[in-house]
């Protein structure tokens, strides 16, 4: 008689206490864990693809996002995204806006400050530094130099936003923000840093009916210098100050020269608008006695130190304080931060004599 064969099992094998799933449940786990993170992160997912550069892969990835988006929007599953972005103070990251437009009558409206307005201790002038990841470095180190002066302070923090320009709006709007937040923070003198990504053929916001050629073509210039010499009288309405700082010698020969036309668009530019504008050619301050990129520069000890970061575009310390020196510079001929320190001093109060205090 033969032994009863044991049932082979149809049920999964527990481990340690714990049942084992068929393979077939957890990709179906991970399908639905993959689509609702999908869902919850739709908007970004959009603006990600949106900000690719121009090819396949960014229609593919318009095409997909943009559908999901719409679903995610439709059924709220976007709103604990959007709820956690606007508790950490960026809640248009995910927005999607290429409008290159600047306020009705700003352009060429603005007239330049009237005289050097005097600043001191008592009556401080308000400054605030934003643009590309170069303007962190440089931007910093103008706010130390100017705080120096015991006439100067920053409305905010130095507002460097990396791999962002003047180019992509669909990126990071910068003509939008600096309008915002000129009313927000209200500052008198502004310094900009762009270019460092804005060395490229595509560009989004151009106008309906306009067709852009590739960098460097006329057409891709004209819409270019719309746009700084836009930001510019946008900044400079209502009497404020601008520093517009140009775009480096970098160690890449071939980036230098693409940079060398966009340092040729802001100087132009500047020299439209005397008195409201200075530009600072930082290509030129940074370049060795042969005109060539460096690393190293004397201080003004004759010390070499580094000026540039290790990848060959950003600035070290020194060279952020080779920059601020020349801002410095700008900003004291257009305002009188020094004349403070030349007030008489108040004559002390002579304590009453006794006879003046007899009744």
């Amino acid at each position: 008689m033969t032994e009863p064969t044991t049932p082979r099992r149809t049920v999964p094998v527990e481990e340690h206490g714990r049942r084992l799933l068929p393979a077939g449940y957890a990709v179906v786990i991970l399908v639905v864990a993959l689509s609702v993170g999908a869902l919850l992160n739709a908007q970004g997912l959009r603006k990600s693809a949106h900000i690719q550069q121009q090819g396949w892969r960014r229609d593919v990835g318009i095409a997909f996002t943009t559908p999901l988006a719409a679903v995610s929007h439709a059924l709220l599953i976007d709103r604990p995204r959007q709820e956690l972005k606007s508790a950490l103070g960026r809640g248009g990251d995910d927005r999607i806006d290429t409008r290159v437009v600047f306020t009705s009558g700003a352009q060429g409206a603005s007239t330049a400050p009237s005289g050097r307005e005097a600043f001191g201790p008592a009556r401080e002038l308000r400054i605030w530094a934003a643009g590309d990841s170069l303007a962190i470095a440089a931007g910093e180190a103008v706010y130390r130099a100017a705080v120096a002066t015991g006439a100067v302070v920053p409305v905010a923090r130095v507002d460097g936003r990396l791999a962002t320009g003047l180019e992509r709006p669909d990126v990071f709007n910068w003509f939008t923000y600096i309008r915002d937040a000129l009313v927000r923070l209200e500052p008198q003198a502004v310094v900009v840093s762009f270019g460092a990504n804005d060395d490229h053929d595509y560009m989004t916001g151009v106008p309906p009916g306009v067709a852009i050629g590739p960098f460097g073509s006329s057409t891709w210039i004209d819409e270019y210098r719309r746009r700084v010499g836009g930001l510019m009288d946008e900044i400079t309405a209502q009497g404020r100050f601008l520093v517009w700082l140009g775009a480096p010698i970098v160690r890449d020969a071939a980036e230098s020269s693409r940079f060398e036309l966009l340092n040729t668009i802001y100087r132009s530019e500047a020299e439209k608008r005397p008195g409201r504008v200075a530009f600072v050619d930082t290509y030129t301050l940074l370049e060795d006695s042969h005109g060539r990129y460096a690393d190293f520069l004397p201080d003004a000890s004759g010390t070499l130190v580094r000026v540039r970061a290790l990848d060959g575009i950003h600035y070290a310390g020194a060279g952020g304080d080779l920059i601020a020196r020349q801002v410095l510079g700008r900003l004291e001929q257009a305002f009188d931060l020094t004349s403070w320190r030349r007030a008489p001093a108040p004559a002390p109060q002579q304590a009453p004599s006794q006879a003046q205090g007899r009744s």
